[in-house]
């Protein structure tokens, strides 16, 4: 196989994951990271494990002339598009940093694809894009409403993919709404490596439980669901990564141009409270924690419908949450500081 993919946002959390997806299966890899959120050790390590080689560039997305360096050099058949910021509280404090970053960056992008030809993208979305969901499970055709500037801008990619495709017939795009990505590579060598106290959750308790932090804050235990916690639909990391290399065939090996968009999940609810369990169990080790007041605007549960994914794509999320744990808590004993080990 002589395929190369570009990757933006290649030594983040589920760029560096899917890069060795990528790499393992044969394709040739390009990766664009501007290291703001991203871990140059992560791609450093991705190389070790899978015996091959990447192509990294340090660069902004909105540096158009770096781009168009990159695209000049690199034999590049389709785009996997990570890069954005991602914290939701920040993007309620700064917005205009989410717009120019999630937005400007993904118009940069796609300008510099077309000039060169370039007509195949997956793209990286966000299941806040439908904000408080009106039932659940969550279809693709259910109704969009995001409740902070990071699911707006998620949505406004979206819609610019969108608007692209009718004007631009040649090009085949692929939305992934993906829900709550968490675990690690198995080997222990890749994973969430969050800067200060986590955002998300699986990072938070792997950390209490190593004792690093003194208790896990629960933000409410009076939602309507069955412990009061609120629910997600969590996927592992490396099944993120495989529906990423599904996606991207499905462009690849296509007919013609098309614009699809698939929800990436389980299709399984689990509380907060149940990934505490989960995670004592695999870890043999308590979790304390404190329950604290409501964040504003979080929902009480929220879970994909994975079935259009299933049927198109071939894909299926395979590892169960003990999993998900017991390779997150592998992760964690072997990096107990992360990359800066």
């Amino acid at each position: 196989m002589n395929i190369t993919i570009l990757v933006t946002g290649a030594a983040g959390y589920i760029g560096s994951h899917t890069c060795f997806e990528l790499l393992d299966r044969g394709y040739n890899v390009v990766a664009v990271d501007n290291l703001v959120n991203g871990n140059r050790e992560a791609l450093q390590r991705v190389k070790e494990v899978t015996g091959n080689d990447i192509h990294f560039f340090k660069a902004d997305l909105r540096d158009a002339s770096t781009l168009e360096r990159i695209f000049e050099e690199q034999p590049i058949d389709a785009v996997i598009h990570f890069a954005g910021y991602k914290a939701v509280g920040e993007s309620v404090e700064d917005p205009l940093l989410y717009y120019s970053n999630n937005v400007s960056a993904s118009v940069t992008l796609l300008s510099v694809m077309k000039e060169y030809d370039i007509y195949n993208i997956v793209f990286s979305s966000s299941c806040t894009v439908y904000g408080k969901p009106e039932s659940v499970p969550v279809k693709e055709t259910d109704s969009m409403a995001p409740t902070n500037p990071y699911g707006r801008s998620k949505l406004m990619v979206e819609e610019i993919l969108r608007d692209s495709y009718k004007a631009l017939p040649s090009l085949s795009v692929s939305i992934l709404r993906y829900f709550n990505p968490i675990g690690a590579h198995p080997s222990g060598r890749i994973g969430e490596d969050p800067d200060g106290i986590p955002n998300n959750l699986l990072p938070y308790v792997s950390r209490v439980a190593a004792g690093q932090l003194e208790e896990l804050k629960i933000f409410g235990d009076n939602y309507d669901t069955h412990d009061g916690t609120g629910v997600r639909d969590y996927i592992h990391v490396m099944d993120l990564a495989r529906a990423h290399i599904s996606a991207l065939e499905e462009l690849l090996n296509g007919s013609g141009s098309n614009c699809k968009t698939y929800n990436l999940g389980t299709g399984k609810g689990y509380s907060v409270l149940d990934v505490v369990k989960a995670f004592e169990q695999v870890s043999n080790r308590e979790v304390p924690y404190k329950i604290t007041d409501r964040r504003p605007g979080d929902i009480d549960k929220t879970f994909a419908d994975p079935t259009k994914a299933n049927k198109q794509l071939g894909w299926t999320a395979q590892k169960e949450l003990k999993e998900m744990c017991q390779d997150m808590w592998y992760w964690q004993q072997q990096n107990p500081n992360g990359y800066s080990n």
